[in-house]
């Protein structure tokens, strides 16, 4: 009799748990919001231009994307990292034109809009040589 008992407490307690759990894998994740293409400007070093970013997932559901660079230089590149935490997102690639550089993009996203900075580095010391900021608004919902 007390099994009884025991099992009818423990039988819905237990398929709460398996049902929370199975929504919790089937929701998309939060950084999911920010896919998309997102476009704008960037300025400093010297130089200004336009600004393109673009946020997507790969066939593994990793985050990934890539940014087109126009002014001086123009240049694309894809995501070497990126990564968020909350609305702040840090990412890296190499800078395409000098293969001994790598950028590092810092931003904080707020509705349709994001603003960062950018910041050129030696690979290999982590010297920075160029600095500034990039703003962007979103341009479409998501990629699919």
């Amino acid at each position: 009799m007390k099994i009884r008992r025991l099992a009818f407490l423990i039988l819905p307690l237990l398929s709460i748990v398996v049902c929370a759990a199975a929504q919790r894998e089937g929701a998309p994740p939060a950084d999911d919001k920010y896919l998309g293409l997102w476009s704008g400007s960037w300025e400093g070093g010297g130089g200004s231009g336009g600004f393109d970013l673009t946020l997507e997932r790969d066939k593994d559901k990793n985050l990934t994307g890539s940014v087109s660079v126009t002014g001086e230089p123009t240049y694309k590149a894809t995501l070497a990292s990126v990564a968020f935490d909350g609305a702040k997102m840090t990412a890296k690639y190499d800078f395409t034109p000098d293969p001994q550089g790598e950028v590092l993009l810092t931003a904080t996203f707020e509705g349709n809009s994001a603003t960062g900075t950018w910041s050129l580095r030696e690979k290999a010391s982590g010297n920075e040589f160029a600095s500034g900021g990039w703003k962007v608004a979103k341009k479409d919902k998501q990629l699919e």
